[in-house]
C-alpha cells in the first residue's frame, strides 16, 4: 500500500508559492519546500511527479491571487486599460511573483499563441470588454488585446527587472498613447495590410521595395 500523504497537493503549492514571494523562483527547490513544510522532501512526492510540476501548481495559484488584485477593473472605465494598469502596477509591488508567473523559460520556446493561451481566463474577460466598450468583432478584440498585453508585459518587465521605475501617471501615459493608436488602426480597415511581410516576399526585393513603401506607413 503507498504511503498515505502527509500534505495535500495545494498545501505544497500553497508552501511553494510563498517561497517564491518572499525568495524568488531559483529559491524553490525540494529541500527548501520540505524546509518551509518542516518535513523532508519525500513528503512532497507522494502527491507530485517532480518539482517541474510543483511550479505548475503553484503557478495557477499565483495566477489566481494575480486575478484578483487586477479584479477592480469593474469599477473602471475603460476596463481594458485599467487592467494593464494593474499589470504592471503588480510588477512593481511583486516583481518575484511578476517574473515566476509570466517571465519563465519554456523549454525550447512555444508559440506567441500558446503564451496567451497560458494567461487563462484573463484573455477571455480582456476579449469581452474590449467587445463590450468599443463594439469590435471577436477577431479585432483578440488583435487589440494581444498587442497591449506585449506592450504592458513589456512595462512590467522592465520594471520587475529594475531597468526602470514608473509612476501610475507614466504607466497611464505610456498604455494609453498604444491602446489609442491601435483602436485607431483597427477602426481604419487596414489590419489585413500589416499581415504583408516584404522580407518573406521575393518581389518585393525585386522591385527595390522598403516596408516605407507600405501604404499604411506613408506620410499623409
Amino acid at each position: 500500500m503507498p504511503p498515505k500523504p502527509k500534505f495535500t497537493r495545494e498545501q505544497v503549492a500553497q508552501a511553494a508559492l510563498e517561497i517564491v514571494k518572499q525568495e524568488g523562483v531559483d529559491a524553490l527547490t525540494a529541500r527548501e519546500l520540505g524546509k518551509r513544510l518542516h518535513a523532508s522532501s519525500s513528503p512532497i512526492f507522494t502527491v507530485f511527479r517532480g518539482m517541474d510540476e510543483v511550479k505548475a501548481e503553484a503557478r495557477v495559484l499565483g495566477l489566481r491571487e494575480f486575478e484578483t488584485y487586477i479584479g477592480d477593473f469593474r469599477d473602471y472605465t475603460p476596463a481594458f486599460k485599467r487592467i494593464g494598469m494593474r499589470m504592471v502596477s503588480y510588477a512593481i509591488r511583486h516583481p518575484e511573483m511578476f517574473k515566476f508567473l509570466f517571465m519563465q523559460e519554456h523549454p525550447g520556446g512555444q508559440s506567441f499563441g500558446r503564451t496567451i493561451a497560458d494567461l487563462g481566463g484573463m484573455t477571455d474577460t480582456c476579449v469581452m470588454l474590449i467587445r463590450r466598450d468599443y463594439g469590435m468583432t471577436e477577431k479585432e478584440a483578440a488583435i487589440l488585446f494581444e498587442q497591449l498585453w506585449v506592450h504592458a508585459f513589456g512595462l512590467g518587465a522592465l520594471c520587475a527587472m529594475k531597468v526602470c521605475d514608473l509612476s501610475e501617471a507614466e504607466i497611464s501615459e505610456q498604455l494609453g498613447q498604444v491602446f489609442a493608436g491601435m483602436v485607431l488602426f483597427i477602426r481604419s480597415g487596414k489590419l489585413a495590410e500589416a499581415a504583408v511581410q516584404p522580407a518573406k516576399d521575393p518581389t518585393w526585393r525585386a522591385a527595390g521595395r522598403s516596408v516605407g513603401d507600405l501604404p499604411y506607413l506613408k506620410e499623409s
